[in-house]
């Protein structure tokens, strides 16, 4: 199995670790003729608030030997992602799953930091060994 793949799978099962109930692998969607897959769709019913929460996670490995093209990559399209669920499912947010290594280096950095409070980047870093969630980032 390719390591995408397992990530992909590490990041589901976090989710549903954490009750989340997996609606859509992918989520797929349309807006103004094209067509967008993002790698989950994920629903919360919260009993307290008699309400559901949605959102809709990209899955990002970082594993080539730049994590700034695949930050560059990654960033792009989550902002297209983010702009065609508003338009589409505004009740949806959208969150950038990071493994925990990159996490702790690549967005530690000062640059990095800036870019994700800048575009508003909402993280989900997770451990895709232990396959569980360290982190929302909101």
């Amino acid at each position: 199995m390719a390591a995408k793949d397992l990530f992909h799978q590490a990041v589901k099962k976090a989710l549903q670790k954490e009750q989340w109930i997996i609606t859509s692998d992918p989520l797929k969607i349309e807006v103004g003729g094209t067509k967008f897959e993002i790698d989950l769709g994920a629903e919360k019913i919260l009993a307290a608030e008699r309400n559901n929460e949605k959102i809709a996670v990209e899955i990002k490995t970082f594993l080539s030997d730049s994590p700034v093209t695949d930050y560059h990559a990654a960033l792009g399209q989550f902002l297209n992602y983010r702009l065609a669920l508003e338009l589409s499912e505004p009740d949806r947010t959208l969150y950038l799953a990071i493994p925990v290594i990159v996490h702790q280096s690549f967005f530690q950095r000062e640059f990095a930091q800036l870019s994700v409070e800048r575009y508003q980047i909402k993280r989900l870093i997770y451990n895709p060994i232990q396959e569980v969630i360290v982190q929302w980032i909101n």
